[in-house]
């Protein structure tokens, strides 16, 4: 009967350490899932390359390159080779005159862009992209009070080139004869400059060309 009970008292010690270990472990498996965090990743925003240097193009030309001023006119005005000529314009101070189509003009085929003139006038400016150009300023001495030469003389730049003492009556060979006067400027401001002062009577001028250069 001892035997019996012994061996009663010894198989309920692994039920119970059975049990306990369960108890224990639903315990712990609590105490886990209780505790645990749960930490979700944040993506790393991708990172974009910034977008690669590109080079400014170049100034483009001026529209309607080469250029023409018909000074002193209302309106443009076609010539004998098919060139347009803008009316009147980048000029300060001054004033201007139309001699009328019965004038006769040497020198030229293009008589009428020496009957109109700016007469008077202190500057000229026009806005060209930076480069090398060539300009040439159209003259002729049309006044009929100017009987000779010395009687109108003046001074210009045109773009840091200075022209002193100018006579329009020597320089063409007498009144109502085209003169060109071709000057090479290389721009670097972005615009064409030019400068008139009076010397002996007022400075005077009939057209503008400014064609580019190489």
């Amino acid at each position: 009967m001892q035997n019996v009970k012994r061996l009663v008292q010894w198989s309920r010690v692994p039920f119970i350490s059975a049990v306990v270990a369960f108890l224990l472990v639903g315990c712990q498996s609590d105490n886990d899932q209780s505790g645990v965090k749960i930490t979700v990743a944040t993506p790393t925003p991708a990172v974009t390359a910034p977008a690669p240097a590109v080079a400014a193009p170049a100034a483009p030309m001026a529209a309607g390159l080469p250029i023409r001023i018909k000074a002193g006119a209302t309106a443009p005005y076609t010539d004998s080779n098919g060139n347009i000529w803008l009316a009147d314009q980048g000029f300060v101070d001054g004033d201007v005159i139309d001699r009328g189509s019965d004038m006769q003009i040497a020198n030229t085929q293009d008589q009428a862009i020496y009957r109109t003139e700016r007469y008077g006038m202190s500057s000229f400016s026009y806005k060209l992209p930076n480069g090398k150009y060539i300009v040439k300023l159209h003259f002729a001495e049309t006044y009929e009070d100017i009987t000779g030469p010395g009687q109108r003389v003046f001074s210009f730049n045109v773009a840091g080139h200075e022209f002193k003492d100018f006579d329009v009556w020597a320089k063409a060979g007498g009144a109502r004869r085209a003169y060109i006067e071709t000057v090479n400027v290389d721009i670097t401001d972005g615009k064409l400059d030019l400068t008139f002062t009076t010397n002996i009577q007022s400075p005077e001028i009939n057209g503008i060309e400014i064609i580019p250069g190489s």
